[in-house]
């Protein structure tokens, strides 16, 4: 028998929303979450109703929208991406083409460093930041089993580093 999340991909729940802890630790590095572009009204981090999701009030797929020149988005403050982990790399895509903003771009992802998507809009393109302890998401009994990554885009820099967000 084969089981795994590698032969079952994509058919997990992909609705996780982040925990308030986590983002409380988010916001205190990188400051306030301006908008949130892959969400719905129940799991958005931002204000105002300030979200890219089904349901938002832009009605739009943020995938089919360019951010670089997106007017809805601000210019500068920090945007939250924390996506369906089934379909990492157009995420991984829209947010490095963000890169040079004058404002961070945060992306939460697995952190699979042996991916392509990985190779192509992580690494060299934003700064990966090692999450320890891992996170439990809302809704889960326990922590998420793989190591994960926020990635921080903007203001052209890269590379990595550990990150115990939580003491």
């Amino acid at each position: 028998m084969t089981t795994g999340a590698s032969f079952n991909r994509g058919a997990s729940r992909q609705t996780y929303r982040t925990p308030t802890d986590f983002l409380a630790a988010a916001k205190e590095r990188f400051g306030r979450l301006a908008w949130d572009l892959a969400a719905d009204a129940e799991s958005a981090v931002s204000a105002l109703d300030n979200y890219y999701g089904p349901d938002s009030p832009y009605g739009v797929n943020a995938l089919a929208i360019d951010w670089a020149i997106d007017s809805n988005l601000p210019v500068s403050g920090t945007l939250w991406c924390n996506p369906p982990f089934a379909t990492l790399a157009p995420w991984a895509e829209h947010c490095a083409s963000l890169r040079d903003r004058a404002g961070w771009t945060l992306l939460l992802v697995p952190a699979s460093v042996g991916t392509e998507w990985w190779a192509r809009h992580v690494h060299g393109a934003g700064y990966a930041l090692w999450l320890a302890p891992r996170i439990k998401f809302v809704g889960c009994d326990d922590p998420y089993p793989k190591d994960l990554a926020l990635v921080a885009y903007g203001f052209g820099v890269v590379g990595s580093a550990p990150w115990r967000w939580r003491p």
